[in-house]
């Protein structure tokens, strides 16, 4: 993992990781006066301090091939991935160390997350599509609960866009084109169609 100085290209530090490629963006976040770097990778998701390149926390459980990129709201980062699996984290931004196999994370949902497309976090909703079929689901991103899950998304038949939230609107753009716009809410009720 390697750092610049955006003004002189100059490194300001590097981390070496035991990790097989991935292509998630990571995420920074500012917390309690302490700005994060998260990686969302293979195998785990980890919080660096980006002034210095100490691991802060880091969660195993990831799946491989990891796409979406972490989001972050409320003290709480929101990590998915679903190639060859399924899984989702909500984790505090207050987390020291490593969470594998504890119960200190927030919540894990283990079903029907992306493989490429990043989630959306509209409010208290968090909205996904299951691997890059058109499979809706709908968490309450404060408990993890399932408020939608395996709805079908008419007229689209796969999905590499992340989802858009804009307007009391949800936006998914399949990969031929097609615009579904749902109303913001667990209940997948179609506002429009776009071609």
């Amino acid at each position: 993992l390697l750092v610049l100085d955006a003004g002189t290209g100059q490194t300001k530090w590097q981390v070496d990781r035991d990790e097989i490629p991935s292509w998630s963006t990571p995420l920074v976040v500012e917390h309690k006066g302490v700005t994060q770097l998260i990686v969302n990778a293979t195998g785990r998701v980890t919080g660096y301090d980006l002034a210095d390149g100490r691991v802060i926390w880091e969660c195993g459980g990831q799946t491989v091939n990891v796409i979406p990129s972490p989001i972050a709201a409320n003290g709480v980062v929101y990590c998915l991935s679903g190639f060859k699996g399924f899984a989702a984290y909500a984790i505090s931004l207050d987390s020291k160390g490593d969470l594998t196999d504890s119960d200190r994370f927030i919540w894990h949902h283990g079903r029907a997350t992306p493989y490429v497309p990043s989630p959306l976090l509209y409010g208290d909703l968090l909205f996904f599509n299951r691997a890059n079929a058109p499979i809706l689901s709908c968490l309450n991103a404060t408990t993890g609960e399932p408020l939608a899950d395996g709805r079908r998304m008419p007229e689209l038949t796969s999905l590499y866009a992340s989802p858009v939230g804009a307007a009391d609107r949800v936006y998914f753009v399949g990969r031929k084109g097609t615009t579904l716009v749902l109303k913001n809410q667990p209940a997948m009720e179609i506002l429009a169609v776009n071609r």
